[in-house]
């Protein structure tokens, strides 16, 4: 009897899954600890282990379809046994891409003549009838007014490009030599361009406009993936239902940058590969400056305020999908190399995607950096429970006015903080700041 694997419950608030990637093919054994696809949650994506030995029967849910926590996703059992049969819901299938009107035919390195289009090349006049023959009604059926053939390649489209008939040398010659395809006329089979095609245009002088080079802007439609979707429905309920105020603290983020260039060459001069960032001494700065203001690090609760005995800090991570806050948990106890060491490896895990639930959830207060993209300041929007989110820009050269009052270059870094004004007053948040200011310019404050 064929063991019949359902959509797993990775979290507490899942409610369905959608597969992004059968990494095991139907047909394929399977043993027990194998990896069989990546689901993505409404935390993460996180990997589908098998328990069993055998094969993998069937796949009754495709790669990017949904399915409801405890719906079967795929069968194991035994070689040549036949999986039991479920009906597919449309939530399961996989969004619907629409095809390239115009696929390139094969094509080899070698110049000369063009291999001729096969009976099933679409782009081939004389078996479009078959074409239509051959497909289904609703495959071929045509809105009114909707032409048949497709558009003209745009010049200023490099996927537009890919689709003339040209051999690969000649591509890349052309794309060297900045020329863009569509302005070259072939001389192979069918209109084919071939390298001395290339070679000629180069010859009279044409070159590749702004155009060519510069990519052409895409109008798409993105679904929203689970991710996506939770970061929208949080931050929504966080900015419309908890009352938000704002303070800012420019700091003089020379001695930090002078601690951390010490110490990193120290690392350097005994051949220790490793190195700390700038974040890393946030962090740790922003854990003892929690551990000095501990109202801080508190929760609203309604009837009640949660004061917080342990200090779980969050920090944001941008994936391309949205940004998750992997959790450093009690991260008053560690010191600043357990701190570096253990947000690394959060870092590593959210990019690959193996965060758990459990590593992104507890957060008693959270970190966000924007410093590395550029940015001077901002505010972010609070990760409930906490009562306030650390927004920290980067590091500019700015005049500044020394002891002696004389104007001079200073490296400066501006620290935003949003607060929960139920759970925490003016007073609080700026007793925060203060503190963490202290030890970000005095950084031999934070490891006493």
């Amino acid at each position: 009897m064929p063991n019949i694997i359902e959509m797993p419950k990775l979290s507490d608030t899942m409610t369905e899954g959608t597969v992004v990637n059968w990494l095991k093919n139907e047909g394929d054994k399977v043993e027990n600890g194998d990896i069989l696809a990546e689901i993505e949650t409404d935390k993460a994506t996180q990997e589908l282990e098998c328990f069993d030995d055998g094969f993998l029967l069937k796949i009754y849910i495709p790669t990017g379809g949904k399915a409801p926590c405890g719906k079967p996703i795929c069968a194991i059992g035994e070689e040549g046994e036949k999986a039991p049969k479920f009906e597919v819901t449309p939530e399961a299938k996989p969004a619907s891409k629409e095809a390239d009107p115009e696929p390139s035919p094969k094509e080899t390195e070698e110049e000369g003549e063009a291999p001729e289009p096969k009976s099933n090349d679409k782009t081939a006049p004389k078996d479009a009838s078959k074409s239509k023959k051959s497909a289904p009604a609703k495959a071929t059926a045509e809105p009114k007014g909707k032409p048949t053939k497709p558009p003209a390649p745009k010049p200023a489209s490099s996927s537009s490009s890919q689709r003339l008939l040209a051999s690969p040398l000649a591509r890349r010659i052309a794309e060297e030599e900045g020329i863009p395809l569509d302005v070259i006329k072939g001389s192979g089979p069918k209109g084919r361009i071939v390298k001395s095609d290339v070679l000629a245009a180069k010859e009279q002088g044409v070159i590749g406009s702004a155009a060519a080079v510069i990519p052409a802007l895409e109008e798409k439609l993105t679904p929203i993936s689970n991710i996506r979707e939770v970061i929208a429905k949080r931050l929504l309920e966080s900015k419309t239902q908890i009352p938000h105020f704002y303070i800012e603290k420019e700091i003089d983020a020379t001695p930090l940058l002078q601690v951390r260039a010490a110490i990193n060459d120290r690392f350097k001069k005994y051949g220790q590969p490793y190195r700390f960032t700038v974040n890393d001494y946030i962090l740790k700065a922003a854990a003892e400056a929690l551990r000095a203001v501990p109202g801080m690090n508190a929760s609203w609760e309604g009837d009640q305020i949660h004061q917080h005995g342990s200090i779980h800090l969050a920090f944001g991570v941008a994936l391309e999908d949205g940004l998750v806050t992997p959790v450093i948990r009690e991260a008053e106890t560690k010191d600043l190399l357990a701190i570096s060491r253990e947000a690394r490896e959060l870092i590593d895990k959210a990019r690959s995607k193996k965060l758990t639930p459990e590593e992104m959830s507890g957060s008693t207060f959270t970190v966000t950096n924007l410093g590395m993209f550029g940015v001077d300041s901002f505010y972010g929007i609070i990760n409930p429970p906490n009562a306030g989110i650390l927004s920290v820009g980067g590091v500019f050269n700015k005049p500044v006015v020394d002891a002696n009052e004389n104007i001079i270059v200073g490296k400066r870094m501006t620290l935003g903080l949003s607060c929960d004004h139920r759970t925490v007053d003016g007073a609080i948040g700026a007793l925060f700041l203060q503190a963490l200011s202290e030890n970000l310019e005095v950084p031999s404050l934070m490891f006493v």
